[in-house]
Formats: structure tokens, sequence, C-alpha cells
């Protein structure tokens, strides 16, 4: 038996939240990462379909583990993080059963939204040692980059190009029920 999430406003609990993703790197790996500053409200509503979430990521919190990419992907050539700061997902609707569902909302990357689905997993509830509730959820889709504005490329010798379109993106989430 599933255990219920109690209605009301649920808060991004930060420091147990990552926003990762993954992009093909020339043709034969793929590049990883995450994004360091992300906030999201999460609204339980009385059903799956009367919930909702709203989230921001900062662009430049964008980290791959290499410097020199980072200043890159950060400059003009991919999110011109001086000009469009923050990422934004806003849901649209919730669709499934409590366990597995899916989460329709609208993603802006770069002043461009375009519909994206999430395949969510709800990995349920508990109380901490300090008496907060927390519940937690993983989430996975798949965007087009060039969709979104982002079209740097180069040619690789042998053929293809250095940075695959389709970027995976992940999110294991834990939110927390304010206490009354």
């Amino acid at each position: 038996m599933a255990v219920q999430l109690t209605p009301g406003t649920w808060n991004l609990d930060k420091s147990h939240t990552e926003v990762g993703f993954s992009v093909r790197h020339a043709g034969i790996s793929k590049v990883r990462g995450q994004f360091t500053d992300a906030d999201a409200t999460l609204v339980v509503g009385d059903s799956l379909a009367t919930s909702s979430v709203e989230a921001v990521v900062k662009t430049a919190s964008f980290d791959s583990n290499d410097d020199n990419r980072d200043a890159h992907v950060k400059g003009e050539d991919f999110f011109n993080v001086e000009q469009y700061p923050e990422m934004t997902f806003k849901a649209t609707s919730v669709e499934g059963n409590p366990e597995e569902f899916k989460l329709a909302g609208e993603l802006t990357i770069k002043d461009t939204t375009k519909p994206v689905v999430f395949d969510v997993e709800f990995g349920g509830v508990a109380v901490d040692p300090f008496g907060a509730t927390r519940a937690g959820f993983s989430a996975t889709t798949q965007i087009s980059r060039k969709e979104f504005g982002i079209t740097w490329n180069a040619a690789l010798e042998a053929g293809g190009v250095l940075v695959g379109d389709k970027v995976t993106i992940t999110v294991d989430s834990a939110f927390v029920l304010p206490s009354n």
C-alpha cells in the first residue's frame, strides 16, 4: 500500500537534491554533470491531477567537473548565463498512479518554452530524526537541445559531431513539508 503525501505546499530540500544531465560526446561516450543551484515548490492536492510543481535552475551552476568545458557551456555558445540566468519548469498535468506517473509541463531554456514529460518514480515518505516529513522522487526526461536554441557544435574528422543533440535530464529530489 502506498504512503499518501500530505496535501499542502512542500519545499525542495536542496542539500538532498540533484539535477543531473548526460549528453553524448564525440559520438562515443557521454558527459555527465549537474546543476548545483535549483529550487522548487511542490503543491500536493487531493489527487495527482490537482498536484503541481514549479522549479527554477540557475544556469551558472552548471558543473561537469571540467572548468574549461563549464566555462564554454556557460558562455554564449550554449547557455549564455549572463543573458539567461535561469531555466524554469512549470507542471501542466500529472497522470498515472501514485508510485509512477507522468509529469508534463513547460520547460523554458534561453527564452524558448517547450512541452516536456518527465517519467517520475515516487520514492516514499519518511519522518527524519529531527521530525521533518520528507518525500522523495526520481524523474527523467530527454530533450533536444537544438529545440531550445542550443545549437553549437563542431564536426569530427571521422564524421559526426562533437556534442549530441539529445540530452537526458535526471532529477533526484527530496521535498520537505513545512511544520505548522
